[in-house]
């Protein structure tokens, strides 16, 4: 195992500035440095950058240092109590719009960005509420499929700050970050207005602050064991906290769960007279196979068969995440229920060849190929390297993992044990960062001491990677994915230029 390296760098400046900072906040600096990794800023990056304007930056930074003074995202009292006190005195924002609520433990953001494109497509006014963020906090609210401006949410935060200071102090705890920020969310989508909002849950479901809205469609992504000291530490638990979105009257969309929580989801549809559709069974996939860029598939919809749809995001999971969104979208027209009737497959069509998921096995650099992947729990590992084995044909893989610290890093490093030629652990500039001395134990366990690297510096990791994939004349065919956690994948993509 390498030792770590003293020498000094601006990434020591990402650290610095987020130490104090609530990490769900962290709008990470990378410094003046430039990586021998880097590529280059792409063109049309769906995350946005820092106000080119210093005096809108500046109020950002202003409205961002308020927020982080609130509970953050980690600390959670389990009552949807003060959020709905909130949209009392907004005057039930929420209520503007029909929604969909989507739930589940991995793919959750992957599938409201393509129910969107769906939406977008067919010309309705869109709102997108998802978390946490890759880079910048105004990513979690979008409008027509982009992130509002820094003006705009400023503005959103400032025409409310009065509301939430009055419930405030009304309440024995202060309203939380997440709180504040989903009510954001949902008086911005008020005042566009939006037709329909699609609206991701930020942990759980019964008592996540997102579940004062009635959605007309509930959508339950995969189930998995994450968030256990909170949700449950089943399956069956955990659905039992998810199933609090689907709503009087709605239609359920259900990708394929495990058994447990399959029966948990299917009975509260019954308990509360909700249209149950799941996936292999109303909906599925019919074919996928390997294509440049993505995939193409048939997928089997609510209404009929879509065929020649491509998809240019990597894995089997993002095709099944596809057909849950398709058939969320079905549901949401009466495809199925009132209508039996397939959507313009043209359409369809264009709708999933624009998708972009930033952070999902995103190809940021090539010669060797880098890629990052937000995966953070054992689930969302494992199909991280099912899609990197099946989409990219590397003949040497290295990975850069920082964990957080309250996630199973054996777990996760377990499931990318088969495919790493070696791991370079490191740390990612969140407070929640697993400790790198930690992590590396855990790694040594996992994948024995000659196939561990050691660099606490992402930067350093990140260089370390490329030189491991590039020994043994295996440049060509070698790689390196960089995951463990969002706030890794949002640190690396600055890093390498994606800004």
């Amino acid at each position: 195992m390498s030792e770590p390296r003293d020498e000094f760098d601006p990434f020591d400046d990402i650290v610095d500035a987020e130490t104090d900072r609530d990490p769900d906040l962290a709008v990470i600096e990378a410094g003046s440095r430039t990586l021998r990794a880097q590529a280059g800023p792409p063109q049309g990056d769906p995350v946005p950058a820092r106000p080119s304007d210093p005096e809108v930056d500046k109020a950002l930074r202003e409205v961002e240092t308020e927020l982080s003074t609130r509970w953050g995202e980690t600390k959670l009292e389990p009552s949807v109590r003060r959020i709905a006190a909130l949209m009392d005195v907004l005057g039930e924002p929420q209520r503007a719009y029909p929604s969909i609520h989507i739930t589940g433990t991995n793919g959750k953001t992957s599938t409201a960005r393509m129910i969107e494109a769906l939406l977008s497509a067919f010309d309705l006014r869109t709102g997108r509420y998802t978390s946490p963020h890759v880079q910048t906090i105004t990513e979690r609210i979008s409008l027509d499929g982009a992130p509002i401006s820094a003006e705009r949410f400023i503005e959103t935060y400032q025409d409310i700050k009065p509301y939430i200071e009055l419930v405030d102090a009304r309440e024995e705890f202060r309203l939380s970050f997440f709180e504040v920020m989903t009510a954001m969310a949902y008086a911005a989508f008020a005042d566009a207005p939006v037709d329909v909002a699609v609206v991701e849950v930020g942990m759980g479901g019964t008592w996540d602050a997102t579940n004062v809205i009635d959605g007309s469609v509930a959508v339950v992504t995969p189930i998995d064991l994450d968030h256990t000291d909170r949700l449950g530490d089943t399956p069956g638990a955990i659905a039992g906290e998810k199933a609090g979105v689907i709503k009087q009257g709605a239609t359920v969309v259900l990708a394929q769960q495990p058994v447990d929580a399959a029966q948990v989801m299917l009975k509260k549809a019954v308990e509360v007279d909700a249209t149950v559709a799941r996936e292999g069974m109303e909906f599925g996939i019919v074919s996928r196979e390997i294509a440049v860029g993505g995939q193409l598939l048939t997928l089997r919809g609510l209404g009929g068969e879509y065929d020649s749809v491509f998809l240019p995001l990597y894995g089997a999971h993002q095709a099944h995440n596809a057909a849950v969104a398709l058939a969320a979208v079905e549901a949401f027209f009466g495809i199925g229920a009132e209508h039996a009737r397939t959507l313009d497959i043209d359409t369809v069509r264009r709708a999933f060849a624009s998708v972009s998921s930033p952070g999902r096995l995103e190809v940021v650099r090539s010669s060797p190929t880098v890629i990052l992947d937000a995966a953070h729990n054992p689930a969302g590992a494992r199909a991280t390297a099912e899609g990197i084995s099946e989409a990219f044909g590397f003949s040497r893989l290295i990975g850069v993992v920082s964990t957080s610290a309250d996630k199973d890093a054996k777990g996760l490093l377990e499931a990318f044990e088969p495919i790493f030629a070696e791991v370079v652990v490191t740390a990612n500039s969140s407070p929640r960062a697993t400790d790198v001395d930690a992590l590396a134990a855990i790694a040594v366990e996992v994948f024995g001491e000659d196939r561990v690297v050691v660099e606490p510096r992402l930067d350093d990791a990140i260089e370390a990677a490329i030189t491991l994939a590039e020994e043994e004349d295996e440049y060509a065919g070698a790689g390196v994915l960089v995951t463990g956690s969002i706030f890794t994948v949002g640190d690396a993509r600055l890093l390498l230029g994606r800004r």
